[in-house]
């Protein structure tokens, strides 16, 4: 059943009940991961195996995971190459209250940072669930950025020389 969750801003991501964190480096500069995240919508499957379908839409995007749950998101901020957060308005999993996921990014020399926070409000028995869910998510995060960073690799590899 698809309901509808509590709407909320991008402070939800320091305020929620429940935050997972996690980051790792690429090679990628900022612009283009910014880019993959927030422009490349339906190449999100492609990269992050947690995902089996994603499309845009006007507000946002839909989005689909292994094992069934959907959710229909709004983007809360988007600041190319910086900043790229959404909340889930409508989601099938049962317990969610409200929930919102950012994408930090932030060069640090030769590499780009990418951190993915994700906040969410449910009652307790789902809040322990994904705190013990946190190294099998943290694991597909991690994979899902080495897999769009040797993507956008292989896409500067094949760009002409200029």
């Amino acid at each position: 059943m698809v309901r509808q969750l509590r709407g909320v801003g991008l402070e939800f991501a320091e305020s929620a009940p429940l935050r997972l964190v996690f980051a790792a480096e690429v090679g990628a500069p900022p612009e283009e991961v910014y880019r993959a995240l927030a422009e490349e919508t339906a190449e999100w499957p492609r990269w992050f195996s947690a995902v089996t379908f994603a499309r845009p839409t006007e507000q946002g995007r839909e989005v689909h995971l292994r094992g069934g749950t959907k959710f229909m998101e709004t983007v809360v901020a988007a600041e190319p190459s910086r900043l790229y957060a959404y909340r889930i308005d409508l989601c099938n999993a049962p317990g969610v209250r409200a929930m919102l996921e950012e994408w930090r990014i932030w060069p640090t020399g030769a590499a780009t940072r990418v951190q993915w926070t994700m906040a969410v409000d449910g009652p307790a028995p789902l809040r322990l669930l994904l705190r013990a869910a946190r190294p099998g998510v943290g694991r597909a995060f991690r994979d899902a950025v080495r897999t769009l960073d040797e993507r956008l690799t292989a896409r500067r590899a094949d760009r002409p020389a200029e």
